[in-house]
């Protein structure tokens, strides 16, 4: 039997705010991320209006699940060591309006794993984020205690080591010898002459 993950009921809030300022010109409205809380029986599993006026309108989405998982220490580690440890919250917005008379936000994946959220900005998904209380900090730090092991990086070979190749991969050797050729002075007779000039000297020393 497979031991259940350690993993964490939380409601995500999302807010809808007017533009200020010139972008104003180009958009009137915005969503973004309030706060991601722990999930409580009486916020259900849908979005639920919280409020709405003339400055926006706050929304309550509950029953996500976040988990931990052991193959992904290193994407905790990465976000507990930070200064400001967060939450990781992918949302999209509606093709049509379900709830509301408006298409409205809506979260699709909560996490705490900054591999994730990597993820998510590679695939070009909106994705924003908002600090973690410390007793969801202290529960994953507890976690990555337990389970993180960092990786161990193998001694590298220097360059100077490495097998040269050629532009098809075909192994290169080196000579340091000099190449032989007509007057460069390492003929025959050349190297005769060197000889006989060593014997000399050593017969009048």
């Amino acid at each position: 039997m497979t031991a259940e993950r350690p993993a964490l009921e939380v409601a995500v809030i999302l807010r809808k705010e007017r533009v200020a300022g010139a972008m104003s010109r180009w958009q009137t409205w915005r969503w973004v991320l309030d706060d991601v809380v722990q999930q409580e029986t009486g916020f259900g599993a849908g979005p639920r209006l919280l409020y709405k006026n003339d400055s926006g309108e706050r929304w309550i989405h509950g029953g996500y699940r976040v988990e931990l998982f052991e193959d992904d220490t290193e994407g905790y580690q990465l976000n507990a060591t930070t200064p400001a440890p967060c939450w990781f919250v992918l949302w999209r917005m509606e093709d049509e309006a379900t709830v509301s008379d408006e298409p409205i936000a809506r979260p699709v994946v909560v996490s705490l794993s900054y591999h994730d959220a990597s993820r998510w900005l590679d695939a070009q998904e909106t994705v924003e984020q908002v600090a973690a209380p410390q007793a969801v900090v202290d529960w994953l730090k507890a976690f990555i205690a337990e389970f993180y092991q960092p990786e161990v990086k193998r001694p590298k070979r220097p360059e100077s080591f490495k097998s040269l190749t050629d532009r098809f991969g075909n192994p290169v050797s080196i000579s340091t010898t000099k190449p032989h050729g007509p007057g460069d002075g390492s003929g025959a007779g050349a190297g005769q002459g060197r000889g006989q000039g060593q014997n000399k000297g050593r017969r009048h020393g």
